[in-house]
């Protein structure tokens, strides 16, 4: 059986002065989720009864942050960051009197992961521990709380790197910051440890100590993924830690079915789904609630956030935010798709074309150098080259809605509001501004006139004018003066 901790605490409140960021520590993102996201995420693996997220640095922005993305977690503000254990007896002040097992892990190890909770959990349990470490060994412990064993196994004492000795600095085997406690034995330690250390700060390590002075069992889980145990505190160890998670996402992505070309140069966030067959291509960056079914191929160079990309469907060199790309649809190259975008099946939006809050039908196509905005465009449709839906007035957005099978001419202008019905046609060139009926040809240009000799009169001497000469005088000694 499972055990369900009586609380989960995660310690966030530390100010992050290495990130030398206006943004707090926890906020910054590993493969689309914050620190302290992965953080919460793992310990709600756990269902504890309840779980706390400490609060310091930046509490207004880290606050609002739980409450979108963890509106059920707890927060309690630790005003003045005086240690560890100062951080936990603030967040035990927040919550009822607990019975059983109190886990304490960090808002800055994003690796870590709830199948790690549980086993540190569960052994906790299995040996009747009144605390247990999460540990590992480090080829360069360097700035780690080293773990120094007694002659059974257990853990005798947690020496942090300040306070430790050269005997103790020479052990590999580190403190990842990472505990089960039993409730009791945590709120008893925490009201006897004291400032007595090189940094005059309360340790949360200390309370370990003391359970082992009391006689009680503390023991220790090694992790061998001593990546899980890895914090940030700048943005060199920020980077390593994505490169890291987003190793494991490609991986995890590519034994699922996906085909990735080049798993360096593409970027997964931890929300995106993907199912098999799907093949991204080098220079993708798939984002935030991106989705994308079966057989679909994304890239090269293509950025999708938010976007859901249906069965089949092509999408090379994409920019889009929002969108949706329909089953055996054709993006790009160098395409926008801007939110609302609704590309239905076997629609194709081509080069240079951007779209905003507007639908694309099956089948319909929207080939290159268009700009649509606020528009539906029936099934079958074809808008030529160099097309604009001009949809703002200055004031307000307004809708333009294109029938099915319409031909648009290149370089024309809908000026919306315009209808124009099914099975009509604009001659290139147009600027639309009324409807038209089923059928029928909107013309919407001014007629062409041709000025003779204007050239010689207003550009003598130039290159123009002799090329025009040169023309004009071949055109007369093939047409005149020739014998019969």
């Amino acid at each position: 059986m499972t055990t369900r901790p009586a609380a989960v605490v995660v310690l966030a409140a530390g100010e992050g002065t290495r990130m030398k960021s206006s943004t707090p520590k926890v906020l910054h993102e590993v493969a689309g989720r914050s620190l302290v996201g992965h953080a919460v995420a793992a310990a709600q693996e756990l269902k504890p009864d309840h779980l706390s997220v400490v609060i310091g640095h930046g509490r207004d922005l880290v606050a609002a942050h739980l409450a979108e993305v963890a509106p059920g977690v707890t927060t309690a503000v630790q005003e003045q960051q005086l240690g560890t254990g100062h951080a936990v007896g603030v967040a035990l002040e927040t919550l009822p009197e607990l019975d059983g097992v109190v886990v304490v892990t960090y808002g800055d190890v994003p690796l870590l992961t709830g199948d790690t909770l549980h086993e540190l959990v569960e052994q906790h349990v299995a040996d009747g521990n009144a605390a247990t470490v999460l540990t590992a060994h480090v080829a360069d412990p360097t700035g780690y709380g080293r773990i120094v064993r007694e002659a059974d196994g257990g853990v005798g004492r947690i020496v942090e790197h300040k306070d430790a000795d050269e005997a103790t600095l020479a052990i590999t085997e580190i403190n990842s910051g990472i505990y089960a406690f039993d409730a009791a034995v945590l709120r008893a330690g925490l009201g006897r440890i004291t400032t007595q250390n090189a940094q005059g700060e309360l340790y949360l390590t200390d309370v370990l100590g003391l359970a082992r002075q009391d006689g009680r069992r503390v023991g220790a889980v090694v992790t061998g993924d001593a990546w899980q145990t890895e914090g940030v505190n700048d943005r060199v160890q920020l980077a390593a830690v994505n490169r890291e998670f987003n190793r494991r996402v490609t991986e995890k992505w590519m034994r699922s079915g996906v085909t990735m070309i080049d798993p360096a140069s593409t970027f997964i966030d931890v929300t995106v789904v993907l199912e098999r067959d799907v093949v991204l291509r080098p220079g993708v960056q798939l984002r935030g609630r991106t989705e994308i079914a079966a057989g679909a191929e994304v890239g090269p160079d293509s950025t999708l956030i938010d976007t859901v990309v249906g069965p089949g469907a092509s999408v090379v060199r994409v920019h889009a935010n929002g969108a949706q790309i329909g089953a055996e649809a054709a993006v790009g190259p160098y395409t926008y798709l801007r939110p609302g975008a609704v590309l239905e099946t076997k629609s194709k939006a081509g080069a240079y074309v951007e779209i905003k809050k507007s639908t694309v039908g099956p089948g319909a196509k929207v080939p290159h150098l268009t700009y649509v905005g606020d528009a539906t465009i029936g099934e079958g449709a074809n808008i030529g080259a160099g097309t604009i839906f001009a949809n703002y007035d200055g004031v307000a957005k307004h809708p333009t809605t294109v029938g099915k099978h319409v031909f648009v001419g290149s370089d024309s202008v809908l000026v919306a509001p315009v209808e124009l019905a099914d099975g009509s046609y604009v001659a290139a060139g147009s600027t639309v501004v009324s409807a038209t009926e089923p059928g029928e040809l909107a013309v919407a240009r001014g007629r062409q006139r041709n000025i003779a000799g204007w050239v010689a009169r207003k550009r003598p001497g130039t290159k123009t004018a002799a090329a025009a000469e040169a023309a004009a005088g071949d055109t007369t000694g093939t047409n005149e003066g020739d014998e019969p």
